[in-house]
């Protein structure tokens, strides 16, 4: 894993079409806010340190501190659903620490949004969160990925400028 950030350019055929495609609203983006709000709360009440939002595809991918080696999946429909907290008990990261607190996972969420919603050719399609190492990891309309530190992230916001807002 990187210790700063390294960007990753995905399927070239990808790439070339860019600018002739266009974000199609997926499930998750009308609750946005309520979905971050659910991976707020797995990530500092629920245990789990690695959770990756699937804007595109309506789901998150995560990983808990007391089953570290398995993942679980979880679409809009469950996610969504008023109970879908209740099934998980209040507990910590058996044994290990987090580097990212409340309010910068709650900020880094924001920013999420923004490049996931501001921009309609170039958009966020998956983001992630590791409480561990403090890694970020987003995945682009383009195909290309970046595996960034927390600390660079907010260091260099603006390099994920959208166009809408350079104009």
């Amino acid at each position: 894993m990187p210790k700063k950030w390294l960007q990753i350019k995905g399927d070239p055929m990808v790439r070339g079409f860019l600018f002739q495609q266009q974000r199609v609203e997926s499930l998750f983006d009308p609750s946005i806010d309520r979905i971050h709000d659910i991976v707020h709360a797995l990530l500092t009440k629920k245990g789990f340190f690695h959770i990756k939002i699937h804007y595109s595809s309506s789901q998150l991918t995560c990983w808990s501190a007391h089953a570290p080696f398995c993942y679980k999946k979880f679409v809009r429909e469950e996610v969504l659903d008023d109970g879908f907290l209740d099934q998980f008990t209040d507990t910590d990261l058996a044994g290990h620490k987090s580097v990212l607190k409340s309010q910068r996972i709650k900020r880094i969420f924001r920013e999420f949004r923004r490049l996931r919603l501001t921009d309609q050719t170039i958009y966020l399609r998956n983001g992630a969160i590791n409480l561990i190492d403090g890694m970020i990891n987003m995945g682009f309309s383009c195909d290309g990925a970046h595996y960034i530190d927390h600390q660079t992230f907010f260091a260099r916001l603006d390099t994920f400028e959208t166009t809408e807002q350079s104009s």
